[in-house]
C-alpha cells in the first residue's frame, strides 16, 4: 500500500491571519505551516498514557473530568498556531473582519464546514455555541463571552459581534478561538454536566471507543472537512490515537519501557537521568523551546503572618541552598528561576533594583546567607531563645508547613527544612493526593505551598487573575500569594491594552519587575526542554516551534 501524501492534492492557502500584535507570520496563500511536514505519511496507531480518569466527554463543561485529547474533536472559528506569540488563522470561519477599536468582530463562515455527521455548520451553530458557553460553559469562558453586547445572524454564514465596556485588545482573539457545538445535537440536551455519550463534533478526529475511566480511542475522520485545508497539510497523520488511563505513574513508566506505548512526556528530571535504563526501543529527546517556562516556586501565603513581612520572605530565600538541590537532585542541569516569564524577551532586565533569588556558590557564600538571614528575622521581631528556637516577643515559635501535591518535590522541601533548622525554624512538609491537595490550593488554605504559574508569549487578561488584589479574595483564583498592590493591579490591567508588541514587552517587563520585588515565593528551577521519549517507530518534523513540539505533526514510520 503506497501511503498518500498531503503534497499529492490540492491544498487550499492559510488564508488572512489575524495576530494579536503586528502582522501574521503566513502569507494567504501558504500551503502549510513551517513546523509540519506535508509529505508526513498517514496512518498507524498513536497510544499514550494518562494519568488518573475521566468520566466526561464534554470538554467545555464545568463539571466532571473530560478525557484527554477532546481538542482534536473539535474545530474554531479560527486556529492558533504555534511557532508565533498569538496569531489566529481561518478553520470555521474562511475570513474574518476586525473593527479599528478591536469593538467588534464579524466572522464569515466556510461554506464547506462540516460537523462529523455530514452537516453545515451555520451561524445559527455559532450562536447557540455562543449562548450556551456564556452561560454553562467554564467560568473563563463565561467571564469572555460576556463582554459581548450583541451577537448577531447576517446571514447563514455571517455572524457579528460587537463588546461592550470592559472589552480589550484580546477580546476578539478568544472570541475567535469559539469552539462550535452542534446545536442539532445539543439543543435538547443538558449541557452542564459530565457525559459519556459521543456527542457530534467537527474536528480531525472522531471518538470511536469509549471504556469510562479507562480508555479513549480517536480514529482520524476522512471526510474531515478541513483534509484539505492548509492547516491540516501535514497533521493529523495517525488513523488511532489511543489513550489509556493509569492510577500510577510509576506503572505507567514500567508500561512504556516495555513498548505498551509509543511516547511519554517526562517532567521529572531525576526520572529522565536514571529510570529509562534497560530496555531499547526508544530514544529520549530533549526539544528546545522559547516560550516562558513554568515558574514553580514554593509560594508565601501573605494573607497570613509572618509572611506578610517581606523581611521573613527575604530571610527564607536566604536560607535555600539553590546550588546543592541542583546539583545533588537535578543533576546540575537545571536553570533557577529568576522572573514570571523567564525564558522569553518578557522577562524584566536584571537591574542592581531587581530582587533576584540569592546566590549561593559555595559553602562561604551558604554561611554568609545564613547570617544575614538571621539579621533580617531579628529586625522582623523573631529572636532565638535558649533552646535554640526562633520566636517572637509572644514567645511563639517560627513554624509553619509546606504543602505539596507532588512527591517529586518533597526531597527538595524536605532539604529546605534542614536549613531552616539552622535558622531555628521549625517546618514541615505534607503531601496530599492531587484531590486534597486541589481543595487547599483553591480556598487558600496553607501557609506555603509548592506550586507554580504558567504563562505564554502573548500574556493577556489571565494576568489580572493571576495577579490582582481582587483576585486574592476570590477562591479558586490563581493569586496563590494573596498579594495586593494598586501598582500590579494597573500593570496587569495594562498588558491586554497594549496596542503593539514592544508595548506588551514594556508592560509585562515592568510587572515582571514588580512582582519580583515582592518576594512572594522561593523560586525553583526550571529546563528549557520538553523531555519526550519516543520509540523508534515515531517520527517527527525536524522544527520545533517556539512553543514546543507538536504530537499532532508527528507520525509512524510503519506506513512508509
Amino acid at each position: 500500500m503506497v501511503p498518500a501524501h498531503a503534497q499529492e492534492k490540492q491544498v487550499f492557502g492559510i488564508g488572512e491571519g489575524i495576530a494579536m500584535h503586528g502582522d501574521a507570520k503566513y502569507a494567504p496563500s501558504a500551503t502549510h505551516l513551517d513546523y509540519a511536514n506535508p509529505s508526513a505519511p498517514q496512518g498507524g496507531t498513536l497510544k499514550q498514557a494518562v494519568i488518573g480518569t475521566f468520566d466526561s466527554l464534554n470538554p467545555f463543561a464545568l463539571k466532571g473530568k473530560a478525557a484527554q485529547g477532546l481538542h482534536l474533536t473539535y474545530d474554531r472559528l479560527m486556529q492558533r498556531v504555534w511557532d508565533e506569540p498569538f496569531t489566529l488563522y481561518p478553520l470555521i470561519a474562511e475570513r474574518a473582519e476586525l473593527a479599528d477599536d478591536r469593538s467588534g468582530i464579524t466572522f464569515y463562515l466556510n461554506p464547506a464546514a462540516r460537523f462529523n455527521d455530514g452537516t453545515p455548520i451555520t451561524a445559527d451553530d455559532v450562536l447557540f455555541s455562543f449562548e450556551t458557553l456564556k452561560n454553562e460553559g467554564r467560568p473563563n469562558m463565561r467571564r469572555i463571552y460576556e463582554l459581548a453586547s450583541t451577537a448577531k445572524k447576517i446571514d447563514q454564514t455571517t455572524v457579528s459581534f460587537t463588546f461592550k465596556e470592559g472589552y480589550d485588545q484580546e477580546t476578539a482573539m478568544i472570541f475567535a478561538m469559539m469552539p462550535v457545538l452542534s446545536k442539532k445535537y445539543w439543543e435538547n440536551k443538558t449541557f452542564d454536566s459530565s457525559t459519556l455519550n459521543i456527542p457530534v463534533t467537527s474536528g480531525p478526529y472522531k471518538i470511536t471507543n469509549v471504556d469510562p475511566g479507562k480508555s479513549l480511542t480517536l480514529q482520524r475522520d476522512k471526510n474531515y472537512w478541513a483534509n484539505n485545508r492548509a492547516l491540516a497539510n501535514g497533521q493529523y497523520n495517525f488513523d488511532r490515537l489511543v489513550y489509556e488511563y493509569m492510577r500510577d505513574d510509576t506503572v505507567a513508566l514500567e508500561a512504556f519501557r516495555k513498548g505498551n506505548f509509543d511516547i511519554r512526556m517526562e517532567y521529572n528530571l531525576p526520572k529522565w537521568e536514571t529510570a529509562y535504563k534497560g530496555q531499547g526501543g526508544f530514544k529520549k529527546v530533549a526539544f528546545r523551546h522559547a516560550r516562558p517556562v513554568r515558574t514553580e516556586m514554593f509560594i508565601f501565603n501573605t494573607r497570613r503572618a509572618p509572611f506578610d513581612d517581606i523581611r521573613v520572605r527575604k530571610a527564607l530565600n536566604l536560607a535555600f541552598d539553590a546550588e546543592w538541590v541542583n546539583k545533588n537532585i537535578f543533576y546540575g542541569r537545571m536553570k533557577r528561576i529568576g522572573s514570571f516569564f523567564d525564558n522569553s524577551e518578557l522577562e524584566a532586565p536584571k537591574t542592581d533594583d531587581l530582587w533576584q533569588p540569592p546566590s549561593n556558590a559555595d559553602r562561604k557564600e551558604m554561611r554568609e546567607n545564613l547570617r544575614v538571614a538571621g539579621q533580617l528575622l531579628q529586625e522582623a521581631g523573631w529572636s532565638v531563645n535558649s533552646a535554640g528556637q526562633r520566636v517572637n516577643e509572644e514567645g511563639n515559635v517560627f513554624s509553619f508547613e509546606i504543602l505539596s501535591g507532588s512527591p517529586e518535590n518533597e526531597k527538595v522541601a524536605l532539604h529546605f527544612v534542614r536549613n531552616l533548622q539552622r535558622l531555628g525554624i521549625k517546618a514541615s512538609v505534607r503531601t496530599l493526593d492531587s484531590a486534597a491537595f486541589r481543595d487547599r490550593l483553591n480556598v487558600y488554605d496553607y501557609d506555603m505551598v509548592s506550586y507554580y504559574w504558567q504563562n505564554s508569549l502573548s500574556p493577556g487578561t489571565e494576568q489580572y487573575i493571576y495577579w490582582s488584589c481582587e483576585a486574592a479574595e476570590q477562591q479558586g483564583r490563581w493569586n496563590y500569594m494573596g498579594i495586593c498592590d494598586s501598582e500590579i493591579d494597573s500593570l496587569a490591567r495594562a498588558v491586554p491594552e497594549a496596542k503593539d508588541r514592544t508595548g506588551l514587552v514594556n508592560n509585562v517587563q515592568a510587572m515582571d519587575a514588580a512582582l519580583l520585588n515582592h518576594v512572594v515565593g522561593v523560586p525553583l528551577f526550571y529546563l528549557d526542554s520538553d523531555l519526550i521519549a519516543v520509540r523508534n517507530n515515531i517520527a517527527y518534523p525536524n522544527k520545533t516551534p517556539i512553543y514546543g513540539p507538536v504530537i499532532e505533526t508527528w507520525w509512524s514510520k510503519r506506513t512508509q
